[in-house]
């Protein structure tokens, strides 16, 4: 597994770059052992340490966790727990998605993610009456064919509020989000008949 581990604001000494990858290796041993990357950063903010961790464990999955603390180790060490969670809670499942064969499909399916600039709160530039927001990047990014039930794994494990994907049932846009009440949201267009399978063929529990 290929470890980064960058230090904002702060200096990654020896004892902690080790102590990173000690920890990081025994949770890959422990849960998933063919992880491909990991990438750590410790930040300074204010007079806290934010640590996060990002894991790449194969196949568009990536697990996503940060922690707020004192001190270095220990948030580094709250945010590695919170993977560790997150790999116990789906050993199984991505186990059995690590097994699947890789089918010799068509290139995945791509997409723009578009960074946008936040709605100033002054009154509306006579200019640009509908207020078009600025972008400020412009990024690719893959677009995945799944369960809903993988969706809501990725979204988990990503530790994002919104994830889009086609729906590998009907082959449409979905997406899922977190709701504020702690709930999982799904989004699923009622599109036009014809182009869904018969309403019987489609398990809610199951997707």
């Amino acid at each position: 597994m290929q470890l980064t581990v960058t230090g904002r604001q702060i200096d990654i000494g020896n004892a902690l770059r080790g102590h990173v990858e000690s920890a990081l290796e025994s949770i890959l041993t422990k849960y998933f052992k063919t992880a491909i990357e990991a990438h750590v950063v410790v930040a300074k903010e204010a007079h806290l340490i934010r640590a996060e961790v990002s894991l790449h464990i194969g196949r568009g999955i990536v697990v996503n966790a940060s922690a707020v603390l004192h001190e270095a180790h220990a948030a580094f060490d709250a945010a590695a727990e919170r993977v560790a969670k997150q790999l116990r809670r789906y050993k199984r499942r991505l186990r059995d998605h690590h097994a699947q064969p890789r089918e010799l499909a068509e290139p995945p399916e791509r997409a723009r993610d578009y960074v946008l600039a936040p709605v100033p709160d002054e009154d509306v530039d006579e200019r640009n009456p509908m207020g078009a927001p600025t972008v400020i990047a412009e990024i690719s990014t893959e677009l995945p064919r799944l369960t809903v039930g993988e969706a809501v794994m990725r979204l988990d494990l990503a530790d994002v509020p919104v994830l889009l994907f086609r729906n590998q049932a009907h082959g449409e846009l979905n997406l899922v989000y977190r709701r504020t009440d702690g709930n999982i949201g799904w989004v699923d267009p009622v599109l036009d008949p014809a182009r869904r399978p018969a309403a019987g063929n489609i398990s809610r529990g199951g997707q």
